[in-house]
Order: structure tokens, then sequence, then C-alpha cells
């Protein structure tokens, strides 16, 4: 079948196979990529609008017995520089972004063994309590088995005893790429690839939506990316409980892999590529915090039809380099420059026009 024919049936929304992914990956140019991965997302969502969540990362710990070495944000146990926040400290944290308006709250950092399952309950009971029209999108996939093998609990038991307490969906931290070579050269005291699988069809099984991943860019072939989708892609047919997916590149300025950064080019076709190969992921977010406003705008191009948070706070993607940072006029300015609307909405997609006029 030739490219364009793979193309065309790819914008229409028909399911193209692993080994096409890969061939459109490398052969397609980028113009041709880009329009196909557009026409579908326009397909799929007509109209002008662009959506952004207001959201903070709070960093609650960056004490970590993973030791990925991509990331320049964990310290090992007993290290100096390691540190844990207060349930106040974290509920302050809360209490500014909330103040700004922020619905969803991120609260990931390390996997600390020195923090038990009900130091996570009777935090996040906080947050719901004192703060009941926020989110709770919290912890990494990394977190909740780190609990588990922590409590000699199984990850439904985990999973079970947080929703209790107020967690209401998962992210999709801690993917990476889920291919087992990859996983062992960068981050092999991490998670294993079915062990990720496991804990998002628990999470979705108990009624949790959840976001998938990438951290391309490290040291994985353009093979191994589209393999990567090919795994999120068989989960959805069983599960339909991913409601976005969101690729980013690694950072490689101050980790112990180092590297060479992603180019804007290797963003724009992996994100193409993510619109046409995900047939059954509703949503596709620009994720403008490792590549940056500019290239964040362009991906609305090339298959997104999010334009993700604003993040108000985050400390893991910095540290390892990134300078990048915008305020929600600076988005909503990005998504009217390419010409959409922006639109704000929560975890889940709900429109929140109240926001918008209360903050307009």
């Amino acid at each position: 079948m030739s490219l364009a024919d793979v193309l065309d049936r790819a914008a229409g929304g028909g399911r193209i196979t692993l080994d096409e992914g890969i061939r459109l990956y490398r052969e397609a140019p980028l113009d041709e990529l880009g329009a196909a991965a557009h026409e579908r997302r326009m397909a799929m969502y007509p109209g002008d609008d662009v959506t952004y969540v207001v959201d903070t990362t709070i960093n609650y710990t960056n004490v970590c017995n993973v030791h990925c070495t991509f990331c320049a944000f964990f310290r090992p146990e007993k290290h100096g520089e390691g540190y844990t926040m207060s349930h106040d400290t974290v509920l302050e944290r809360v209490r500014y972004a909330a103040d700004q308006g922020a619905t969803q709250i991120m609260i990931q950092g390390g996997v600390n063994p020195e923090l038990r399952l009900e130091w996570f309950e009777r935090l996040f009971r906080r947050v719901a309590a004192e703060f009941p029209r926020v989110d709770i999108h919290s912890l990494s996939v990394s977190e909740i088995a780190g609990l588990a093998t922590i409590e000699g609990l199984s990850v439904r038991e985990i999973l079970v005893r947080l929703k209790a307490a107020g967690l209401k969906s998962l992210p999709g931290a801690g993917a990476e790429i889920l291919v087992e070579r990859v996983r062992k050269r960068i981050s092999a005291r991490k998670i294993v690839p079915d062990g990720w699988i496991g804990v998002m069809r628990e999470a979705q099984r108990l009624g949790m939506p959840t976001t998938a991943t990438m951290m391309f860019g490290s040291i994985e072939s353009d093979a191994e990316r589209i393999a990567h989708l090919d795994v999120i892609r068989a989960l959805q047919d069983d599960t339909n409980g991913f409601t976005a997916f969101i690729p980013w590149y690694y950072v490689p300025y101050k980790t112990p892999l180092r590297g060479r950064e992603a180019t804007g080019v290797e963003y724009l076709r992996v994100l193409a590529v993510s619109r046409l190969f995900l047939d059954n992921v509703p949503h596709l977010q620009s994720s403008w915090l490792t590549p940056g406003l500019k290239l964040g705008q362009l991906g609305l191009f090339y298959g997104c039809d999010d334009m993700g948070g604003t993040i108000i706070e985050e400390q893991v993607v910095h540290d390892a380099g990134s300078t990048n940072e915008a305020t929600r006029s600076q988005l909503e300015q990005m998504i009217r420059g390419a010409g959409f609307r922006p639109v704000i909405r929560d975890t889940y997609w709900n429109r929140r026009d109240d926001l918008a006029l209360a903050s307009a």
C-alpha cells in the first residue's frame, strides 16, 4: 500500500498497523503527516475550540529509591538535599493554586519508602475537605506500585483506599517508553511495562479516569516510540479508560543520562503520528513544558485539540534544565494566535465556562 493510502486511511479514522505507524514516522513528509493528523483532529472536534486546564503540580518529596538516570530531581534516601513537605505545606500550595482558579491538583514526587499509605490518605482527605472544588489527579504509577510494595498490599487495595480518601484519577506519569530494553537502560529499578499497564488497568476498572504519557528522546529508537503507542492503544481497546495522550520530550541538561534534546521536527512528528495511530484515545495534548509555547502552539496543527495546563508550580522538569513557564493569559494568547478559541476545562474535559467568566 502506498504511503498516501496509509495517510488517507489514518486521516479518515481507519486503524493503521504497528509497521504502518513506523513507516509514517520514518517516511511521511512532515507537511503531509501534519495535514493528515490535523484532518483527523478536526473531524473528531469540528470548530475552533482548543481546551486547557488551570492546574498545578506539587512535588511533595524528592526522596526516591528508583534512581532513574533521566531524572535530575530525585535524591537518594538520607541525602542532605532530600525533602518531604508537611501536609500543611502541601495544603498551602493547593490553596495558592485554587485561589488562582486551579481545578486540577497533581501531587507527585519520588517513591519515598518512609511515606506510608496512611500519610497519603490523611493528606488527600484534608485536600478534599478544604478544597471540594478541586480534582485530585495525583500520584504516578511508580508511587502507587511503591506503596503496594511498602504496605504488602495489592495495587487494587492501594487504589481503593486512596480513592476513598479523595483521589479521583491517575496521571500517566512514569510511562516513559513502555519497552523493556529502554527501561532497563534508563530506569532499571522502576516498574516494568506490564506493571505500568497493570496499575492503569486496575485504576480504570475502579472507575478512575487516567491519562497516558510518553517521554521520548532519551535512548529509544523511532520504532520503539511507535511500539509505545501500540501498548497504549491495546490497553485502550480493552478498557477505554484513557482520556488523553500527552507526549513530551526528555530534557537532558542536568541529568545523569545526559544526551541531546529532541528537535522541534521530532516533536511534531510524534504528535502527528500519535493522533493517527491512537484512533481510540479521545484527546491529544500539545504539552508546551519542554518544547516551549511556540512549538506547543504549532502542535495545534499536528493533531492536538488541547493545550495542557497552566502548571502553576512544577519542579521535576525544571530541575532537568527546562525554563519554560506560562501564565493563563499566555496560553490563551497562543491558542488565539493559532486561530482557535480557548476553552477552559476541568480534568475530565467538562467545560468550565464559570471559571472563564469569573476571571475574564
